[in-house]
């Protein structure tokens, strides 16, 4: 039998037929029809010469095309590159040349980009417009075959963010996908055929392709699409659809928090919330399940481990600000820089293993030696893990502070922050500073019609921690830069040229 993770949507459209797969408004999908779509896509690929194991990148936004070319790639046996539809020319070209993606199947809207790119690389370009694609797959022979794939062999290259360089290609195998979507499925979020998700993720980044996507076709569960995230347009999606799951990173149940007529939207149905891509503020996590009457599920993980490693177990203690307990058929633990298992409640790194762990890194033999040690994957995320085995964040490895010798985690004080009635958002940065090394910056965001001064946050903070560790420079935005998913980008974050110095 084929361990093709395409089967998950041909077994969903045998048992489901009409069952409706994905929705965006008015537009519905069923399982039937998302199977003969993707058996066209599978078909017009293999009259453009692609072949078994060639890479095929989808640049496509929240859309029911994307489940089609998605399901259509992998069934026909080659590797799809998603990409964020907001990659300008150059980094379409750098991604489709790394990977040798033969084909880019882009969203019409982005051509300028998508096309340069692929010219650039040498990849045959193939636009998605509503109307126009659905014609092209219309005049295409289905290819009804599912690939014979082994669990081991590559089914999708995630990018990472590259924060240190050049993004780098995670390659996750078909086992890797499979088994993370169907333990996220099944023991983590029990996701029946009756509930209704939003897909409010981005289908291109791991966590809405696995834990949306992936996780909903295995149980048959439809999926209601929102392009770009609006907070006003979730809660009236919410409302319509009678949505039972919503699945999001901080920053949107923020945003879906400061909505002024919340309120007049029905958000009854929701039964689950989960939160994942960054720490949420503990602050936020109370005041949004106060007002929408829902418990929400933090877990953690990265575009490497497919992405799920640890979660709040439903069945178990919840304990706010924790990532929880490693999920079935996960190992997690905290080390220090010799790789030695740190004493409990000690600060140290996470590394993970177990079927979530990626094949390694996409030609980069170099960059996997150095993330993928003895079969552990080394996060860069610091953490403690209490009496009772709960991870909890402390922060990123590379954003951690050094203020004149004194370690300064920055996620503590910005926990800090978001109790502050008056403030929206907040990031805490280092500040170079010739003295100390570094200096504890905080750059934040207020509330519409809040007013704050640079001290008052500054006596705000240094009331309630360690001397060493209050933000000594503060600054306010407009807004946080953020990058695809609504996670906060630190090392986007423009320090304000007289404080820098």
């Amino acid at each position: 039998m084929s361990e093709n993770l395409a089967r998950i949507m041909t077994a969903a459209a045998e048992e489901s037929p009409e069952g409706i797969a994905v929705k965006l408004d008015d537009i519905e999908l069923n399982y039937a029809v998302l199977k003969e779509g993707s058996a066209r896509m599978a078909g017009l690929l293999k009259e453009k010469g692609v072949e078994e194991g060639d890479r095929v990148a989808v640049m496509l936004p929240n859309v029911p095309y994307f489940p089609v070319a998605y399901y259509g790639v992998l069934r026909m046996g080659a590797v799809v590159v998603p990409m964020n539809v907001l990659l300008k020319a150059r980094e379409v070209e750098f991604y489709l040349e790394d990977s040798g993606a033969k084909i880019l199947i882009a969203w019409s809207d982005f051509e300028e980009a998508a096309l340069a790119g692929a010219e650039a690389a040498g990849a045959e370009y193939v636009p998605v417009k509503p109307g126009e694609f659905e014609k092209l797959l219309g005049e295409t022979e289905a290819d009804h075959d599912l690939a014979e794939r082994s669990g081991d062999e590559t089914a999708v290259i995630l990018y990472t963010s590259g924060t240190t360089g050049k993004p780098k290609g995670a390659e996750l195998t078909h086992d890797n996908l499979y088994k993370n979507a169907t333990v996220s499925a099944g023991t983590l979020v029990e996701i029946t055929e009756e509930d209704k998700l939003l897909g409010a993720l981005p289908l291109f980044h791991s966590f809405g392709q696995t834990c949306c996507l992936n996780a909903a076709v295995c149980r048959r569960a439809m999926i209601s699409l929102i392009p770009r995230f609006d907070p006003e347009k979730a809660l009236e999606i919410i409302q319509r659809d009678g949505i039972t799951i919503f699945e999001g990173v901080p920053t949107m149940y923020n945003a879906m928090l400061t909505v002024e007529n919340r309120d007049d939207y029905d958000t009854s149905t929701l039964r689950l919330c989960l939160s994942g891509g960054a720490a949420m503020p503990a602050e936020t996590m109370r005041s949004f399940e106060e007002a929408f009457d829902c418990n929400i599920l933090e877990g953690y993980g990265l575009s490497e481990t497919s992405p799920v490693a640890s979660f709040n177990h439903p069945d178990r203690e919840r304990k706010p600000g924790s990532i929880g307990t490693p999920i079935e058929g996960v190992e997690m633990k905290v080390v220090d820089d010799e790789g030695n298992e740190v004493e409990q409640g000690e600060v140290g790194e996470i590394v993970i293993r177990g079927h979530n762990v990626m094949k390694g890194y996409w030609n980069r033999a170099d960059a996997t030696e150095e993330a993928v040690k003895e079969g552990w994957f080394h996060t860069g995320d610091m953490a403690k893990v209490d009496e009772d085995g709960y991870f909890f964040i402390v922060d990123r490895k590379k954003d951690l502070i050094i203020r004149g010798g004194y370690n300064v985690y920055p996620r503590e004080i910005e926990e800090v922050l978001y109790e502050h009635p008056a403030i929206q958002e907040a990031a805490v940065v280092g500040v170079p500073n010739e003295e100390l090394g570094e200096e504890v910056g905080a750059a934040v965001v207020l509330k519409s019609g809040e007013e704050l001064g640079a001290e008052e946050v500054k006596k705000y903070v240094k009331d309630q921690v360690a001397a060493y560790k209050y933000p000594r420079q503060v600054w306010f935005l407009e807004e946080l830069p953020k990058g695809p998913t609504g996670k906060i980008l630190k090392r986007e974050i423009e320090i304000p040229a007289e404080i820098r110095g």
